[in-house]
């Protein structure tokens, strides 16, 4: 190390050590500044006991000064110390809510609508809601948004794009929020509470600010929104709509008949919310209430209601659902009440994956998906089924944070959170993919037992036994297609665990390979391969997320393993054991 290096290695631990002393209330700790240094810049690492000394001068120096001047000093050497810091503490945490101080304290709420499982793209808005909740020690209530859906003539015209509730959902979303570990203080259910829309509908058309209309959706829109003009229903007198009112509730109108509109006003800017509809006639039936109600409230209209009633403070939502805020807004301004404060985040895209609890719905109810734990849905009951830890959706989504910018996801982040979970727990077998028999030749015994361990970071848990046995000095293994396309004649390769082999001949057109025995010792310049034995092994099927099913043959071990635990399959990735049937061991594939 000469005089240059030393000047350099001295500026850095000097600047690593004061800001570990600022970040430790003046004390540096030694261990994590060389640890950082060792971490940073490798190539100094064969100075390490040269270093040391000087650790410990520069150390003891940083030690005999003040916290204030500690900073001081720091700044005069990096002015950027603190500012990469607090840009850090932004990316990763969840911004202040607003206006805090204006409530009692924080309420906020989940909104699932129960059409079907939560899915990973409704994970955010639940992981939200409770990590603020949490950081704030407020109330956070789960209520159910089951309005009525689509109407009755769209679900026997194209029943497979209606969207309805489907009774066992609600039950699937508690299941999905107990998973999260989110807890929820009370249970609202919007198909409960018909009569509070009723009586503030009526307000609204007592108070000539919502009309009943009678146009139809098309003629509205080309005529009336389009033309910026008003139709002539929204003039006709408030006892005139009082009695039309009436007639809704009563029946007289069917489906798309009658619509009630909010005097939003026919001029507005934005086309989309010029006198917005908030009632509408449903003939179809409801699960919880039947055909009891025939008028439903719109979404805007309902939430404006309702998250005054119940007190909600905070209310977060996708930068998509912003005309929610205007028709709220346009509520409690109108009826003088106190305000909720809105938060908005951008749109996730999910490339890798399809989300649609409609589409899930549809293809469970013909059998094409086995239940909603099925991969392909994307629910969070598949999520936890293919081994998937909340712990780790939790902290992937809350990396996104409340970013306004619109985000494509990548599945990979959340497959490297968990195996970073999973990775010390998850059992390592062995499992080869359209297996290709391979026979080895010349082998000096008539029995071998191969002992991997089964968690190499573990090796008090104890090995495996995977037994092969020749005849006439033969063994007859399999290894997987992959791995045999990858071989080449006269190559010479390790069996994991096991022996090292030569290849002699390989004929892939019959998935039949040749080989010779040549050693037992470990020779770490040979490649390592997983196989199975010929006699000795157990079928293997693999449900992808995409709907792919592998097949395979794994070691004989599977058959006793327990089902609904992660296991490693080496050198291929992490599955979950679903069910063990008729000599078939049936998996999700993790990642």
């Amino acid at each position: 190390m000469n005089e240059a290096q030393q000047k350099e290695i001295e500026k850095i631990l000097l600047i690593s050590g004061l800001k570990n002393a600022v970040e430790f209330n003046g004390n540096p700790n030694k261990k994590a500044i060389m640890g950082k240094l060792m971490g940073q810049r490798p190539d100094l690492r064969p100075f390490a006991k040269k270093i040391l000394p000087i650790l410990d001068e520069i150390a003891e120096k940083i030690s005999k000064l003040s916290v204030e001047e500690q900073k001081k000093h720091l700044l005069e050497l990096d002015p950027t110390a603190f500012k990469e810091e607090e840009t850090h503490e932004e990316e990763k945490g969840l911004p202040e809510l607003p206006n805090v101080d204006n409530y009692d304290k924080v309420v906020m709420r989940l909104a699932p609508y129960p059409s079907g499982a939560l899915h990973i793209g409704n994970a955010r808005m639940v992981i939200l809601n409770d990590e603020y909740i949490k950081k704030y020690d407020g109330e956070l209530i789960l209520f159910f948004d089951d309005t009525i859906g689509s109407s009755q003539l769209l679900r026997e015209q194209n029943p497979e794009k209606a969207k309805y509730v489907l009774p066992e959902s609600y039950d699937l979303i508690k299941e999905g929020l107990e998973w999260l570990d989110v807890t929820y203080s009370k249970i609202y259910y919007k198909s409960d509470r018909l009569q509070h829309y009723y009586e503030y509908c009526e307000s609204l058309i007592k108070e000539n600010m919502a009309y009943i209309c009678f146009c139809s959706a098309k003629d509205f829109k080309e005529n009336y929104i389009n033309q910026k003009k008003e139709c002539p229903h929204r003039n006709h007198t408030i006892q005139r709509n009082l009695e039309e009112w009436d007639r809704m509730l009563g029946g007289s109108y069917r489906e798309t008949e009658a619509v009630v509109r909010l005097k939003t006003g026919m001029d507005h800017k934005d086309p989309a919310l010029r006198d917005q509809i908030i009632m509408r006639i449903s003939e179809a039936a409801h699960p919880r209430v039947g055909t009891k109600y025939l008028v439903w409230p719109m979404l805007e209209f309902s939430w404006a209601i309702d998250d005054y009633l119940i007190g909600v403070t905070h209310i977060l939502r996708g930068s998509d659902l912003v005309k929610e805020d205007y028709i709220e807004d346009f509520i409690w301004n109108h009826f003088n009440w106190k305000k909720a404060q809105f938060l908005h985040y951008g749109r996730i895209n999910f490339p890798d994956m399809k989300l649609s609890k409609t589409s899930a719905r549809n293809k469970i109810q013909k059998g094409e998906f086995d239940g909603w734990e099925d991969p392909r849905t994307w629910s969070l009951q598949s999520l936890k089924k293919r081994g998937i830890r909340p712990e780790a959706l939790r902290a992937t989504l809350l990396d996104l944070g409340m970013s306004l910018s619109g985000i494509t996801f990548s599945v990979n982040w959340l497959y490297s959170k968990n195996q970073n979970i999973i990775d010390e727990i998850s059992d390592r077998y062995f499992y080869v993919e359209n297996p290709v028999k391979v026979e080895v030749k010349n082998v000096p015994f008539k029995e071998k037992i191969a002992e991997p361990l089964l968690l190499p970071t573990k090796a008090e848990k104890g090995t495996r036994k995977i037994k092969v046995e020749s005849e006439e000095g033969t063994i007859s293994i399999y290894i997987s297609q992959k791995d045999a396309t990858n071989l080449k004649e006269t190559k010479i390769i390790r069996l994991k665990d096991l022996i090292n082999i030569n290849i002699d001949k390989i004929d892939l057109q019959s998935d039949h390979i040749t080989a010779n025995y040549e050693s037992t010792e470990l020779n770490r310049e040979y490649p390592i391969i997983q196989w199975v034995p010929e006699k000795h092994n157990i079928p293997v099927k693999i449900l992808k997320p995409d709907g792919t099913i592998l097949n395979g043959l794994g070691e004989v071990n599977l058959k006793n393993i327990p089902m609904n635990k992660t296991i490693q399959f080496e050198r291929y990735g992490f599955v979950n054991p679903i069910r063990l049937e008729n000599g078939e061991l049936f998996c999700y594939f993790t990642h």
